[in-house]
Order: structure tokens, then C-alpha cells, then sequence
């Protein structure tokens, strides 16, 4: 179905719930690459490996090109111990598919979808925001890396 309108798009972002159900299983199916959100909270880890273990039977019968863009850790508090932990595991064990951007636990970011508008717009200078905008410049910066020299990107700011 992506397929009409691929080649009009750098990127399509299907945002999915939080959970494995038909629609998810269905975005992942249509997905060129997966960025997956964790929440720097204990059984977050426990979920990543069930996520990995789904996507392995995705790939095997329905989309063997899918790919993981990056983890990324989010509502994370550099407050706690927790949160460190958590961003220590996942990076022990992931290693570099993990995004150096982190999005921390921000007042704002909790807020913006209640006003109906993404943090971008509610709140540009939150620390929500900042991050948001780093992650696509991360985004952006591996995508040309990867693209090869002499692609052009359009920056994010």
C-alpha cells in the first residue's frame, strides 16, 4: 500500500500503540525500518526481547528486508538510578543500535498531546523538544551516513 506513494516521501512514520496487536503487526509488515521507542523503566528490557523475537517471525513470513533504525530511551530521569540502569543495559546489550539522544522525562512533553499539538509546536524550547529535534538530526545524520557521499539531507532547526 506505501508503495504509490514511496517515492514521494524521504519518510513515512507510522506511529504505533504500544502493543503487538493487529495493527502494529500490520505497520511492521508495510515498515522499511523500525525505531523503537523503550521507556527507561525495569520491565521495558523484558518487552525488548519479545519485540525482537516478533520482529525475527515478521521478517521470516512476511517482510525479510525490515530493518531496526535505532532504540531509543524515553521518559528517562537522570534522577534516579533506575533510569541510568536501564540506559546502561540496553546500551551493554545493544550497543550502537541504540540512539546517543535520549528523551527524558520532561512537564511539557507530558502535556503537549492534551492541547492536541505535538511538543514542536506547545512548547519548541522544552527540554522534550530539544530532544525530539536531536533525535531527527541523529536521524538524518545516520541516513546520509549510510546513503554515501554526495546525498544531500535538509537539517532540522
Amino acid at each position: 500500500a506505501l508503495e504509490s506513494v514511496d517515492s514521494d516521501y524521504e519518510f513515512i512514520i507510522i506511529d504505533c500503540p504500544p502493543s503487538l496487536g493487529l495493527l502494529t503487526l500490520n505497520a511492521l509488515t508495510a515498515a522499511k525500518s523500525l525505531l523503537v521507542p523503550i521507556q527507561a523503566e525495569y520491565y521495558a528490557l523484558e518487552g525488548v526481547t519479545e519485540l525482537f523475537d516478533t520482529l525475527a517471525r515478521i521478517r521470516r513470513l512476511h517482510n525479510p528486508t525490515l530493518t531496526i533504525q535505532g532504540l531509543l530511551l524515553t521518559m528517562y530521569d537522570e534522577r534516579t538510578n533506575l533510569s541510568a540502569a536501564v540506559a546502561s543495559d540496553l546500551r551493554d546489550f545493544y550497543g550502537q543500535q541504540v540512539f546517543h539522544t535520549v528523551i527524558p522525562r520532561n512537564v511539557r512533553l507530558a502535556e503537549a498531546p492534551s492541547y492536541g499539538k505535538p511538543i514542536i509546536l506547545y512548547d519548541k524550547h522544552s527540554k522534550g523538544s530539544e530532544a525530539y529535534i536531536d533525535l531527527a538530526r541523529e536521524i538524518l545524520a545516520h541516513d546520509a551516513k549510510a546513503a554515501g557521499p554526495g546525498v544531500g539531507r535538509t537539517a532540522v532547526g
